[in-house]
C-alpha cells in the first residue's frame, strides 16, 4: 500500500500534477466499505461508520476520507423511499406563517467532536474532506418541495429569497465551523442543480437565489486556507462561468457521458478549475473491465504532463456498480504508483 500523502489532491486541485496517480471519490458503499476495511463495525460504538470508511478510503488508496462535520440538518416531513424519491413529497413550508413557525436548527449547537476523534486516528498524509448535509438547492426543495419552488420563485420572489437565506446562512455557519479544523485539508459544497439538459431552476433564477450563499461558502472555505469543491449533478454549460468566476469553486465533481464526457470537459475546462472523477457510473455498469481500465489509463496518460485531474467515477460508487468494475477503474492508477 502506498502511504497517503493529501499534497497530491492539493496539487490536482491547484491544477498541477500529482507525484503520482490521485484517486477521488465522494462515497462508496456499505458493501465496499466492509469489504474494503476488512472488518464488520460494532455499530454500538461512537463514531463507528466513520471510523469504517476511514479505515475503507486508507486501504483502497485514497489521501483522505469524506466525513459530514456534525449530525446537523435540515428536518423536513415523511418521503417515501424506494430506488428514487419525489422531490415534492415531505415538504413543509408553503407560506410565510410556515417560515416564521419554522424550528430551524443552528449547526453551531452540534457536536463536531467526530472531526477531533477521525483527526486524531488518520494515517499520517491523510486528511478530512467534510462535506455537508446536502446543499442550499437541495435543502431548500427539501422543505419547499420542487413545484412549489418552482412557483414560489416568481409568485412570492421575497418569500423564496428568505427561505434561500435560511438554509444559506446556516450551512454558511456550518462551513466556517468545519473549514478551519486542523484535521480537514478541504471541503466539499454538495448540491445538485441540474438534471440531463438544463438546471433545475433557471439559470437566472440560481443566481439570484442560490449562488450567493455558495459564493461566501467558499470564501469561508478559503479564508481557512482550504479548496472548494463543487459536487453538483446535471448540465452545467449555462453555469460554469459562475461556478469558475463568480463562486470560485477549485475542483468540480459529477459528470456524466450523456451530458459531456469527463475527456471533454477537462480540455474545455480543465485549466480553470480541477476536474475530479468523471468514469460515468453507467460505463461502470455495463462496459467489460478492460475497458474500463483502457478508458482510465488514456484519461492518465491525456492528464499527465498537465495535471488537474483524480481518477474516480463521475458520481459516486452506489450498491449497483459491480465491485470488480470499481477496481478495475482503479487498477491504472495504483498501477502507477
Amino acid at each position: 500500500m502506498t502511504a497517503p500523502n493529501f499534497d497530491n489532491l492539493l496539487a490536482v486541485l491547484r491544477r498541477e500534477a500529482p507525484s503520482r496517480p490521485t484517486l477521488f471519490e465522494f462515497f462508496l458503499n456499505e458493501r465496499l466499505y466492509r469489504a474494503l476495511a476488512g472488518y464488520e463495525p460494532d455499530m454500538t460504538q461512537p463514531h463507528a461508520w466513520q471510523r469504517l470508511m476511514l479505515a475503507a478510503y486508507h486501504r483502497a488508496g485514497y489521501d483522505y476520507v469524506t466525513v459530514q462535520g456534525s449530525d446537523f440538518r435540515f428536518a423536513a416531513g415523511a418521503q417515501h423511499r424506494a430506488a428514487s424519491v419525489s422531490m415534492n413529497e415531505g415538504s413543509v413550508l408553503a407560506s410565510r406563517a410556515d417560515l416564521e413557525a419554522y424550528a430551524f436548527e443552528d449547526p453551531a449547537a452540534f457536536d463536531y467532536s467526530r472531526l477531533d476523534v477521525l483527526g486524531a486516528e488518520l494515517p499520517a498524509g491523510m486528511k478530512l474532506v467534510v462535506h455537508g448535509p446536502s446543499g442550499v438547492l437541495e435543502n431548500t426543495v427539501r422543505l419547499v418541495g420542487y413545484e412549489a419552488l418552482c412557483l414560489l420563485c416568481y409568485d412570492e420572489p421575497e418569500l423564496a429569497r428568505d427561505i434561500f437565506a435560511a438554509v444559506g446562512s446556516r450551512l454558511l455557519t456550518y462551513y466556517e465551523i468545519c473549514a478551519p479544523h486542523p484535521a480537514v485539508g478541504a471541503c466539499i459544497s454538495n448540491d445538485d442543480w441540474g438534471h440531463k439538459t438544463q438546471t433545475m431552476l433557471p439559470p437566472a433564477v440560481m443566481r439570484e437565489f442560490c449562488f450567493p450563499w455558495h459564493q461566501r461558502i467558499v470564501a469561508a472555505i478559503h479564508a481557512a486556507g482550504k479548496p472548494a469543491i463543487l459536487h453538483s449533478c446535471g448540465a452545467r454549460h449555462e453555469i460554469m462561468e459562475d461556478i469558475i468566476e463568480v463562486m470560485r469553486f477549485d475542483g468540480l465533481h459529477s459528470y456524466e457521458d450523456l451530458i459531456q464526457p469527463v475527456e471533454e470537459a477537462w480540455e474545455q475546462w480543465g485549466e480553470r478549475i480541477a476536474i475530479l472523477g468523471g468514469i460515468d457510473v453507467d460505463f461502470l455498469c455495463r462496459e467489460p473491465l478492460e475497458r474500463i481500465r483502457e478508458r482510465v489509463a488514456a484519461m492518465l496518460q491525456r492528464t499527465a504532463s498537465r495535471g488537474g485531474w483524480a481518477v474516480g467515477s463521475g458520481n459516486s460508487i452506489p450498491y449497483y456498480v459491480p465491485d470488480e468494475a470499481y477496481h478495475a477503474m482503479l487498477q491504472p492508477a495504483l498501477a502507477g504508483r
